[in-house]
């Protein structure tokens, strides 16, 4: 009788750490959304140096991945951030909020970012000139990037995806010619390392593609 209730005991430890580390995971979620755009840029922090290097080493082949594809790409955060830059006119037509077939072309090769959710946690960031007045483009590039999270919503997961309408707030350059209008209209995808790859960081390989079909 004392085996099986230690036996009982056990399997209820083991249930509750489950139950544990599930919540942990959704509570994570939930919070990403309370958070600022610099506050999701600096977070999850690496704190190991040897998992740092290897997730630099991963951005870094995934940068020069999407730049072969003709991505405008950066980095970031010590090359632990990847950052891509999708010209608006290439994800609507002028003044329009609903995402183009061209738009949805240069979406899908993010779509295996959602499809595993955890490993990135993926940041839309909509810009817009300063044409008309702010609250108008405030509405426009919220509207616009309602309509990118809704294309990912129905072709993945947005549990690790967060949106972020700034208006005409975050120029590139000054908005006195056309061509500095078009280049200050974009979207702006940066790709966080998540929990999932900082656990493949630790164990010595980062693949994306072991976490199942894409």
């Amino acid at each position: 009788m004392q085996r099986v209730s230690h036996i009982c005991l056990i399997a209820l430890a083991i249930v509750a750490m489950v139950c544990s580390m599930s919540l942990d995971a959704k509570d994570h979620v939930e919070d990403i959304y309370d958070l600022s755009l610099d506050e999701n840029l600096m977070t999850p922090e690496i704190k190991s140096d040897k998992q740092a290097d290897r997730i630099q080493e991963y951005q870094y082949n995934m940068a020069v991945a999407f730049k072969k594809s003709n991505y405008e790409v950066e980095v970031m955060r010590d090359d632990e951030v990847i950052v891509i830059t999708i010209p608006a006119s290439q994800l609507f037509e002028p003044n329009d909020t609903v995402l183009s077939k061209l738009g949805e072309e240069q979406l899908k090769p993010f779509l295996r970012m959602v499809k595993n959710p955890g490993f990135y946690k993926m940041l839309l960031v909509m810009h817009s000139d300063n044409t008309g007045s702010s609250e108008y483009t405030l509405n426009l590039t919220r509207q616009r990037v309602n309509a990118i999270f809704d294309w990912f919503d129905e072709n993945g997961s947005v549990d690790y995806v967060v949106p972020y309408a700034l208006g005409e707030t975050d120029p590139l350059v000054d908005n006195n010619s056309v061509e500095n209008r078009k280049t200050n209209r974009r979207l702006e995808i940066f790709l966080v390392p998540e929990q999932t790859m900082l656990q493949q960081a630790k164990k010595g390989k980062i693949n994306i593609s072991q976490m199942g079909k894409n």
